[in-house]
């Protein structure tokens, strides 16, 4: 019974190989990033242009995530990104960030220059 869950698991990791990215720059909590996501509107396809920090990440493969928040107007914005999806086009990492933080969830009680994250010095 055990043997045959782990070929199961085995099999989909293999088949999920063949559709992970290749060339994703390497994601850290606390990077400030930009992607380019593909976005259809009616017949038009366009390229749509946001970035952000990256306050979570959550691996499994093929359904790897990450949470990337942005304050505009005074007002916080959270997207969720699926990082394989083929809608995404490009992910660049604009700044690192020095965190100690596996989640960064407080910047949601923060605003202004208190959501200012320690630059990585590289």
């Amino acid at each position: 019974m055990i043997i045959k869950k782990r070929k199961n698991i085995d099999f989909i990791k293999q088949v999920e190989k063949d559709y992970l990215k290749k060339d994703l720059p390497l994601l850290e909590i606390g990077d400030s990033i930009r992607i380019k996501k593909l976005i259809q509107e009616g017949t038009k396809e366009r390229i749509q242009i946001s970035d952000g920090v990256i306050i979570s990440k959550n691996n499994s493969m093929i359904n790897q995530t990450i949470t990337v928040r942005k304050t505009l107007q005074n007002i916080g914005v959270e997207r969720v990104y699926l990082i394989n999806s083929p809608k995404i086009i490009n992910i660049e990492i604009m700044k690192k960030a020095k965190v100690r933080r596996a989640k960064l969830y407080y910047l949601r009680t923060r605003s202004g220059k208190a959501t200012r994250l320690k630059q990585k010095i590289s």
